[in-house]
């Protein structure tokens, strides 16, 4: 897996948690050194494990963490950079929806050995999609998770009210519901094209 991803896990948990909920799940995951070196690649057990320390010590299923990964990659203002990548792809939320199928070659831009999942979305109505996750090579995580948390926050970064729904993985391929309720609900987050990184 590549150390971004399992750097993304450490980060959420020390950003989120503290400090020392990371050493209590470092050390329940027998992580020697306990930080992740974001350019390196580790096995894929590695991160799983990882991931089941973080969910034994937060008490909660790797699903919700994983979605809360995905949120927190927006939210959080030491993930600006990235939040601002993402809004690069659109206007609106929908334009922001239909640039999803680009997401993994345009991540592989940034990062060449960084593969995601592939990513299809269909358009129903302009107000109902629904996007597949594939499994890629993704060590057996459910990328689809950390998408749901990623759409979540960007509603709200668009101001968009907006219902998800995780409707599970068959054949390999994750699907999830998406439905553009009020493209207008609330007023989103502050973006200039024009602003610095």
């Amino acid at each position: 897996m590549h150390g971004l991803i399992n750097r993304a896990i450490e980060l959420f948990v020390r950003d989120t948690y503290g400090q020392d909920t990371w050493g209590e799940v470092a050390g329940r995951s027998e992580l020697v050194p306990q930080d992740f070196e974001a350019m390196l690649d580790y096995p894929d057990t590695v991160t799983r494990d990882v991931l089941a320390g973080v969910s034994r010590v937060l008490d909660k299923p790797e699903a919700a963490i994983l979605e809360d990964i995905g949120t927190y990659l927006v939210s959080h203002p030491t993930a600006e950079a990235l939040r601002r990548l993402l809004r690069f792809s659109g206007t609106d939320f929908t334009d922001f929806l239909h640039s999803l199928d680009d997401l993994p070659a345009r991540a592989r831009l940034a990062v060449p050995q960084l593969i995601l999942p592939p990513i299809e979305l269909c358009d129903h109505d302009g107000h109902r999609f629904s996007v597949a996750v594939g499994a890629g090579q993704s060590g057996g995580l459910s990328f689809g998770y950390v998408l749901l948390g990623l759409l979540r926050a960007m509603a709200d970064d668009y101001g968009v009210l907006v219902t998800l729904d995780h409707k599970g993985r068959r054949d390999g391929v994750e699907t999830i519901e998406v439905r553009v309720l009020e493209k207008t609900f609330a007023r989103g987050r502050s973006f200039s094209l024009g602003a610095a990184l």
